[in-house]
């Protein structure tokens, strides 16, 4: 096989003919364009600060014109700062995660800046591995999921100048590392009062992982001892956050010499699994055993029935884990931790 010169063509016998090579559009040239300094264009191209709307117009103008691309090698060397930021996640397949890193797209994206995403399977030697990475990698900031990495794992990391959000726990408690998580703890006592009026003191709850978030086990409880109910260790299983895991789980409850007449799971993907389960025994959902999920993913409303649950705003965690990112990135803040914390309200459909 011979590989060609891709610069080269062959248009007739014996005739070599190479393109030419057209000269990379600049920022001196957008200027030129636009009628204003490098220093305006910089402005408008980093969000750093505040443009006259009618000269950002015509500086994005001129950057359509001219289809300018900036040279992002060069300014990470020339800023010290690749404008991407790594998104640290369990389970892509978990589509609460999607929507959430959307979200933090979204918000980041506004700024142009990227988003690296980790997938970790919820493992700690891959949660670890990713900060490690793209730390590495020279990231301007890490938003993460862990269910598994401490404070003292990210010691360094911080200590180096790295900004770096929590989201969903305070499994990561450092003072220099924001946090944006729902109410969890609120929202998991919601629910279960809600199933302990409803359909008495029998009520199990299928728990994510015990290396986990804890918050929505100790809602659970809570939500028992208010009620002067005894918690049961048998009505407490571990589900691992997935539909076969919630499945299992459910077999398991179903298997005690007194199953439970409703059941309270961690996330809406177990509770699929849990349903899975009921109709593999031929019982029914709500009349045999009632059945309520933790997130309000977009199919939640989609199965049969219509799953009854916690809403976590996924697309508005992802925005404010981004805006807490953004501010220690790019905005200068170099404060104290802040934890932002977002209301999770029960969704009363029809599995209970």
């Amino acid at each position: 096989m011979v590989l060609e010169d891709p610069g080269l063509t062959r248009p007739g016998s014996g005739e070599v003919k190479r393109f030419a090579r057209t000269r990379r559009i600049t920022i001196d040239d957008v200027a030129a364009r636009a009628g204003v300094s490098k220093t305006t264009v910089s402005h408008v191209l980093s969000g750093k600060r505040p443009v006259r709307a009618d000269t950002r117009r015509r500086v994005e103008r001129a950057i359509h014109e001219l289809d300018y691309r900036p040279d992002f090698i060069a300014r990470s060397l020339r800023t010290r700062q690749s404008h991407i930021a790594a998104l640290v996640i369990p389970d892509i397949t978990n589509p609460f995660f999607p929507v959430m890193a959307r979200g933090f797209e979204d918000a980041l994206g506004q700024s142009g800046y990227r988003t690296f995403i980790c997938n970790t399977d919820s493992l700690r030697e891959q949660e670890l591995a990713f900060v490690t990475d793209v730390a590495s990698r020279r990231v301007d900031g890490i938003a993460m999921v862990s269910h598994h990495v401490h404070a003292r794992d990210v010691e360094g990391f911080v200590q180096n100048g790295m900004p770096i959000v929590s989201i969903g726990s305070l499994i990561v408690d450092h003072p220099l590392v924001d946090v944006v998580m729902g109410d969890d703890e609120r929202g998991a006592r919601d629910a279960t009062e809600f199933l302990l009026e409803r359909y008495g003191p029998n009520v199990a709850h299928i728990s994510g992982s015990a290396e986990g978030p804890p918050a929505r086990e100790t809602g659970y409880r809570e939500a028992l001892a208010a009620a002067s109910v005894r918690v049961r260790s048998d009505l407490i299983v571990e589900g691992d956050w997935t539909r076969a895991g919630g499945a299992e789980a459910m077999r398991t409850l179903l298997d005690r010499p007194s199953p439970p007449r409703a059941v309270f799971c961690a996330n809406d993907l177990m509770a699929l699994g849990a349903l899975d389960a009921v109709e593999e025994r031929g019982l029914r959902v709500p009349d045999d055993v009632a059945l309520l999920g933790y997130d309000d993913v977009e199919w939640a409303s989609l199965v049969r029935p219509p799953l009854t649950t916690v809403l976590n705003p996924a697309y508005d965690t992802g925005r404010a884990a981004a805006n807490l990112l953004f501010d220690r990135i790019a905005r200068g803040y170099e404060g104290a931790r802040r934890v932002v914390r977002i209301t999770c309200d029960l969704v009363v459909r029809e599995s209970a």
